[in-house]
C-alpha cells in the first residue's frame, strides 16, 4: 500500500461522508457502541497517531496527541479526514526503506501504516455510513491491496471489499469465525 491509496481512501471517505454533515451524528456507528461522531473523532485520532509513531521511529507505544473540539463542526472534521490522511502519507513517503515504528499488531514499516491508515478510513467510514444510512462501497482495487498487505492469509474471492469487512468483524460470513486472538499484519511482509 503506498501513501497515494492512502490519500486517494481519504478522497473516497470525505466525498461519502460529506452529504450527511449536516444530519445526526449521534446515532451509533454501524454495530459499534460508537457513535458516529465518535468513529469520525477515532479515525482523526487514529491516523494522526500512526503518524506520530512512523515519524518518531519509536518502539513504543505513543498516547493519543488529540484531544478533540467537542464544538467543532462535523464539516470541519471531515475535512480534517484529508489533513490527517496526506500528513501520515507524507511522512510515510519520507521515511527511509527499512524504517520501523511501534503498532500493538506488530513494529511495522510505512507500507504497514499506509494500509492500516486505508483499513481505518474504509472499514470506519462503512461503520459511519451504515449508521446515517449512506451508501458506501471503495473500489475493489483499493479493498484488495489492504486485504493483501493486512490479512495476506485470506483469499479475496470474488468480493474483496465484503472480506476485508469480514476481516475486520464487521460481515457474519456463512457462520465462519475469525479466531479470538485475530490481528492484522502490520510487520513488513517478507
Amino acid at each position: 500500500m503506498t501513501p497515494d491509496d492512502l490519500r486517494r481512501s481519504a478522497e473516497l471517505a470525505t466525498s461519502a461522508l460529506h452529504p450527511a454533515r449536516s444530519g445526526d451524528w449521534s446515532v451509533p456507528a454501524g454495530g459499534l457502541d460508537w457513535d458516529c461522531r465518535s468513529t469520525l473523532e477515532h479515525i482523526l485520532d487514529t491516523l494522526i497517531l500512526y503518524t506520530a509513531h512512523l515519524a518518531t521511529r519509536t518502539d513504543r507505544a505513543l498516547p493519543y496527541l488529540r484531544k478533540g473540539d467537542a464544538e467543532a463542526p462535523v464539516r470541519h472534521l471531515i475535512r480534517n479526514i484529508t489533513s490527517a490522511a496526506w500528513i501520515l502519507a507524507g511522512v510515510a513517503e519520507a521515511s527511509p526503506p527499512g524504517t520501523l515504528a511501534f503498532h500493538p499488531a506488530g513494529d511495522s514499516d510505512a507500507e504497514g501504516f499506509c494500509a492500516m491508515g486505508c483499513d481505518e478510513l474504509l472499514v470506519h467510514v462503512n461503520d459511519i455510513a451504515t449508521g446515517l444510512g449512506l451508501a458506501f462501497h471503495p473500489p475493489e482495487d483499493l479493498a484488495g491491496g489492504v486485504l493483501l498487505r493486512l490479512f495476506p492469509s485470506l483469499p479475496a474471492g470474488d468480493d474483496a471489499w465484503a472480506t476485508l469487512l469480514w476481516a475486520n468483524g464487521r460481515l457474519d460470513r456463512d457462520g465462519e469465525k475469525l479466531p479470538a486472538d485475530w490481528v492484522w499484519q502490520s510487520a513488513p511482509l517478507r
